[in-house]
């Protein structure tokens, strides 16, 4: 009990500390513009500090679910370029969504149930059904808000193996086109020209690929109970 007293006054004074000291501010397209070329001189005098560094931030923001992911990635892309920045941002994301996933698991269960019982039905009923394929659609379709899915996910019978793989590998496309951007970031004037409707389609049919295993299932369990009942 003592552990996680403690535990969660650590989440909560990081939270207070993000709010109070106003770090949004420095998670803004403006923010990043204008400071690139600090950040570049920096990273070229102290890179392995730099990417640890980024990568705590990134985990930081992910497991807290606070705001700015966004800028985040296209900071990574920026800063790396379009295949490293993709490579660290995936690190930290994953890490973050790691531990998002067990405090829920521990910590938090009590409040995610009554927050978004719910809401968490179908996911769950999906996660149930076929993990992986479901996890990868979610991951590529923002069907929920990716906070959400970690919640949830934390409070399913879901296991730890396959929740890493499903995170790393549906958010790479994503990522990588977010990483791509930043690498061009003198060229974007808003984050709506980053996610156009060309790339949320693309996004949706590899979501819609990624749910053929379990369509597949789905088919087959009905044909197999059609079968019974003649």
């Amino acid at each position: 009990m003592r552990k996680k007293i403690i535990l969660l006054a650590i989440v909560a004074s990081a939270l207070a500390a993000f709010f109070l000291f106003d770090l949004g501010r420095f998670l803004t397209l403006e923010s990043l513009k204008t400071n690139r070329d600090a950040l570049l001189s920096y990273y070229g005098s102290h890179r392995l500090i730099f990417i640890l560094g980024y990568i705590c931030v990134y985990t930081l923001q992910t497991a807290l679910s606070l705001p700015g992911a966004a800028i985040l990635t296209l900071t990574g892309g920026a800063i790396f370029g379009a295949v490293m920045g993709t490579l660290w941002v995936n690190i930290g994301a994953t890490a973050g969504a790691v531990l998002a996933f067990l405090l829920a698991r521990t910590l938090l269960r009590g409040w995610v149930v009554r927050s978004f019982g719910t809401r968490m039905e179908s996911l769950d009923r999906g996660l149930k059904e076929n993990a992986l394929s479901y996890l990868l659609f979610l991951r590529l379709v923002p069907v929920f808000p990716f906070f959400l899915v970690n919640l949830a996910c934390g409070i399913t019978g879901l296991s730890l193996r396959t929740y890493i793989l499903g995170t790393m590998v549906g958010i790479l496309p994503g990522s990588f086109v977010y990483a791509n951007a930043g690498a061009s970031i003198a060229s974007i004037n808003t984050l709506s020209e980053v996610a156009s409707p060309r790339v949320l389609l693309s996004f949706a049919l590899l979501g819609l690929f990624a749910l053929i295993p379990a369509i597949y299932q789905k088919f087959k369990t009905l044909r197999q109970e059609g079968e019974q009942a003649r």
